[in-house]
């Protein structure tokens, strides 16, 4: 009778815990889904807090916090006036480093959102901030590609990064097409972790590239 008591009991917390993390991938994925239409309709900050009350509720997930962080710095790169920048992505270091915690460590999709962060600030003030922040931004490049050769967001941003960096400091569209066509090939070849693992940047090389012909 206590056996079919404790497996009634197992079953019905198995359930549970089943029910509860089906609805989180759902949750998830949905959301997700939603990350391209924000960022053109300036919805990020939205789905920032969105994603953070994700993370909150389960406690032990370091994607929502990545993804909050990830739709904060967004924010921050591509707001206009440039007092309100820093803040934003000063939010999204406090949600990476929960991120970080809960991962156990900064792992190459981590550490490019580190690079993103510093770029964010990079742009307040490029002359003045450059040996700060564009060191730090290019610094968490090559150790994300240090991490996860396979992973393609490293060689996106390094290509982004050289496009707007004038010919004489190594940059220009010339130098910026050959690391986006590399990024835009690993790109093909990227196979993510889960459904909710990152997978974002091939459009943005694409359009990158395409400018630059």
């Amino acid at each position: 009778m206590k056996q079919t008591a404790f497996l009634l009991l197992f079953m019905l917390g198995s359930f549970s815990l089943f029910a509860q993390s089906e609805k989180y991938q759902k949750t998830m994925q949905q959301r997700i889904a939603e990350i391209e239409t924000a960022v053109q309709n300036g919805n990020m900050p939205a789905l920032a807090n969105t994603f953070e009350r994700i993370a909150e509720a389960e406690k032990n997930q370091w994607l929502p916090y990545y993804y909050a962080a990830y739709c904060q710095v967004m924010t921050a790169l591509l707001e206009q006036d440039k007092s309100k920048v820093d803040p934003i992505a000063d939010k999204a270091e406090v949600l990476l480093k929960k991120a970080e915690e809960l991962a156990g460590g900064a792992n190459s999709e981590i550490n490019v959102i580190y690079s993103m962060i510093a770029t964010a600030h990079l742009t307040v003030d490029p002359a003045a901030r450059w040996m700060q922040y564009g060191q730090s931004s290019s610094a968490f490049l090559e150790k994300a590609k240090a991490q996860d050769p396979t992973n393609p967001r490293p060689l996106y941003l390094e290509g982004q990064s050289k496009f707007y960096t004038p010919e004489q400091f190594g940059g220009g569209k010339a130098a910026a097409a050959q690391v986006l066509e590399k990024a835009i090939a690993m790109f093909d070849q990227f196979k993510p972790a889960s459904e909710l693992h990152p997978t974002w940047g091939k459009a943005a090389a694409q359009y990158f590239l395409a400018q630059c012909k």
